[in-house]
């Protein structure tokens, strides 16, 4: 699925028609693959979309509002230096490319008029925006090229230049009987003849040729007969008025998913899926990508901070793992002492530099003979003081290394409970609170010298049962504590998955007994709001709130309770 240069020339017509005479009022970029600019025009704003990331690459009117970075990026701050109040004039002629040049009438820092221009480049894997200085230089690019590739230049101070243009006709200048003549010499199937000869044409409109012209793909274009040829050169006039008169259209799958998009409708896949029509191409892009932008942008968000997550609950299982190990090697403390005690017993039998001695253990019920090494610079007395100091500081190693070992495995719960919650996490505002979370608790280090910025916190999330009753749900340990600590009164219902991470779901009673089928409902919440979300027989704690306690020093959503009942469901299914 993307754009080909035919769908760009269409899209292009529609907004141009849109943006003429536009004025740029303000410029975002969500993130480091999206632009929006919003402009006004006869006192209405319109925002536009430029996308350049690699799996929805586009340029559209939108409707979304976007979570924007606190800071704006540097390229963001150069477009509002130079488009801030600038008036789109037209997009600059680039025949069939995958380009959209968008030239604005700005005026410069000397008070003259110029004309600056943003190239939207949506060629592949090479998608970039580029901004372009009155006298055709390039003022800086989204992604620069490397000069030591050999590739294009795209460098702040080299002239732009459009990619080189392939050797193919245009649909839109030549006749219908041009074309299908050039595509006849090829001795090639015709889908891939009509590509190669053809500019602006993806594979899928290649194939639709085909279809509304009656002939299979896979025959060779120079074996076409003479009616074939001239079936041919009707399809390709019938694909030219499409251009020039688009329909936006997408395609469906079984599941209403829509797999494709087109200027035209799509006629090739049969009863294997549906077509419907848009009244725009902004329309349809929005529809075709809001949701995949919207997890994309998540995706990305979240990456760095599951990473995070991940080296700290990796970091935390070594120091358990490393400590177990030491705590084992203090079992042998005990040996030790009777090492020193038999060696004080015995010490008119040992003599002095000795490498070791063999000695009766009296703590054995047989009085089994025991060989006990010896420091040969130490005499008798020495050795037995050097084992007891050792038995003493092993026994007290294991006395501090318990306390280190549940305070490790107190850290990896936490941990295993933000990741939890980074996995159910929707949004970017649900993300931006998680990474404040974990700045509060130190994973995240904080920048002193940036002023501190109020973000706004989401809500809990709010579920009315059959019979009326709120239930309320922790989207992180922030709300969770919000929810048991502050918001539920002591008397309502606490629901927690038992030893697994989740949210703290509270059934509100507001003064009225509980039935057992939204006390099982309240518990199916917390399941499928945890970490065994996709597992069954799921174990959920719940008692009255009154019963749950917060550690002093203890971190956020961690809890202890007691008086509670466990009920097992299993989440998405009825109990």
């Amino acid at each position: 699925m993307g754009l080909d240069g035919l769908f760009l020339y269409a899209l292009k017509n529609e907004l141009g028609s849109a943006l003429v005479g536009a004025k740029v009022d303000k410029i975002h970029q969500p993130s480091k693959d999206e632009l929006v600019l919003l402009l006004r025009q006869n006192n209405k704003n319109i925002k536009l979309l430029i996308s350049i990331r690699q799996s929805s690459p586009r340029i559209h009117l939108t409707e979304q509002t976007f979570e924007n970075p606190n800071e704006p990026p540097m390229f963001c701050m150069l477009l509002r230096k130079h488009l801030q109040s600038a008036r789109f004039s037209k997009f600059q002629a680039t025949g069939l490319e995958r380009i959209a040049v968008l030239c604005f009438d700005a005026v410069s820092e000397l008070g003259d008029s110029v004309v600056i221009k943003l190239a939207v480049e949506l060629i592949g894997k090479h998608t970039n925006i580029i901004l372009i200085g009155s006298d055709g230089r390039i003022i800086d690019a989204l992604r620069r090229s490397n000069i030591e590739s050999g590739e294009r230049m795209i460098l702040p101070g080299a002239y732009y230049c459009l990619p080189e243009k392939q050797d193919k006709s245009n649909l839109i200048l030549l006749e219908p009987k041009e074309i299908a003549e050039e595509i006849a010499l090829k001795n090639a199937m015709l889908e891939k003849a009509i590509i190669s000869c053809l500019d602006g044409v993806s594979p899928l409109i290649a194939r639709e040729l085909c279809t509304i012209s009656g002939i299979d793909t896979d025959i060779f274009a120079n074996n076409l007969s003479i009616e074939q040829k001239a079936a041919l050169i009707n399809g390709i006039e019938r694909l030219k008025n499409a251009v020039l008169n688009p329909k936006p259209t997408m395609v469906l799958d079984n599941n209403n998913v829509p797999f494709e998009f087109s200027f035209l409708k799509i006629s090739q896949f049969g009863n294997l899926a549906t077509t419907e029509s848009k009244s725009n191409f902004s329309e349809l892009l929005e529809f075709v990508f809001l949701e995949r932008d919207k997890k994309e942008r998540v995706r990305i968000f979240a990456s760095d901070l599951a990473k995070l997550l991940s080296n700290a609950k990796a970091r935390q299982e070594k120091k358990i793992a490393v400590r177990k190990k030491e705590l084992k090697e203090c079992e042998q403390s005990e040996k030790y002492r009777i090492y020193g005690e038999l060696l004080k017993a015995n010490m008119h039998l040992i003599s002095k530099g000795a490498p070791f001695c063999d000695v009766p253990n009296y703590y054995d019920t047989n009085l089994a003979t025991v060989r006990i090494p010896l420091d040969v610079t130490l005499s008798p007395a020495k050795n037995a003081e050097k084992y007891f100091k050792k038995y003493r500081k092993l026994c007290n190693a294991a006395a501090v290394l318990e306390g280190l070992i549940e305070e490790s495995q107190k850290e990896l719960e936490y941990i295993e409970s933000v990741i939890d919650e980074l996995l159910r996490a929707q949004s970017l505002l649900e993300l931006r609170e998680i990474r404040l979370e974990l700045q509060a608790a130190g994973y995240i280090r904080q920048e002193a010298k940036k002023a501190k910025v109020n973000i706004k916190l989401s809500a809990p999330l709010e579920v009315v049962s059959p019979q009326g009753f709120k239930i309320l749900i922790g989207r992180n340990n922030r709300q969770n504590d919000e929810l048991t600590l502050k918001t539920a009164d002591k008397e309502d219902l606490w629901f927690h998955t038992k030893n697994i991470p989740g949210s703290h779901v509270i059934l509100l009673l507001e003064g009225k007994q509980p039935t057992e089928e939204v006390i099982m409902l309240a518990a199916k919440l917390a399941a499928e709001h945890s970490k065994a979300a996709e597992s069954s027989s799921v174990p959920v704690d719940y008692t009255k709130v009154k019963f749950i306690k917060k550690p002093a020093g203890s971190k956020p959503g961690m809890v202890i309770y007691k008086t509670n009942k466990t009920v097992y469901v299993t989440p998405g299914k009825e109990n």
